[in-house]
């Protein structure tokens, strides 16, 4: 696998149509996923003294953070608009090799913040809603 730049991981939020159109969240100079899974223990008497787990089962989640610099975009407007609302809405996270991430989210938290002789910025949270889908 080759080395991916940073500033090539994107998040994108959906425009709310059918089919959805995603446009790139602007301003942005850090994005992190974390992907998660719930382990389910199945350990018995027969399983030697090591612990085994149940494959597939447990709940998987995504979670998305990201900061950066407030740009006024249309993409950072409908993400407060999600946020203020309590929506889920369609996100997508993009890399450098083609890779994506795809699905509905929740904005569990958002923050702005800024300094008198500096910019505008902002901090994002997003808790995955159903699946997401790796393409």
């Amino acid at each position: 696998m080759a080395v991916e730049k940073g500033s090539a991981f994107l998040l994108k939020v959906g425009n709310g149509a059918q089919p959805v159109a995603y446009a790139t969240v602007a301003g942005l100079r850090t994005t992190q996923v974390s992907i998660g899974g719930e382990a389910v223990a199945i350990t018995s008497k027969d399983s030697g003294g090591w612990r085994e787990l149940l494959s597939g089962a447990g709940v998987r989640s995504v979670s998305v953070s990201a900061a950066g610099i407030f740009t006024g975009s249309a993409a950072e407007t409908r993400i407060k608009a999600s946020a203020l609302a309590g929506a889920i809405d369609d996100y997508r996270l993009s890399f450098e090799s083609g890779e994506t991430l795809t699905g509905r989210f929740l904005v569990t938290r958002l923050d702005y913040a800024g300094d008198y002789n500096g910019e505008r910025n902002y901090t994002v949270s997003l808790e995955s809603s159903g699946p997401v889908v790796a393409a």
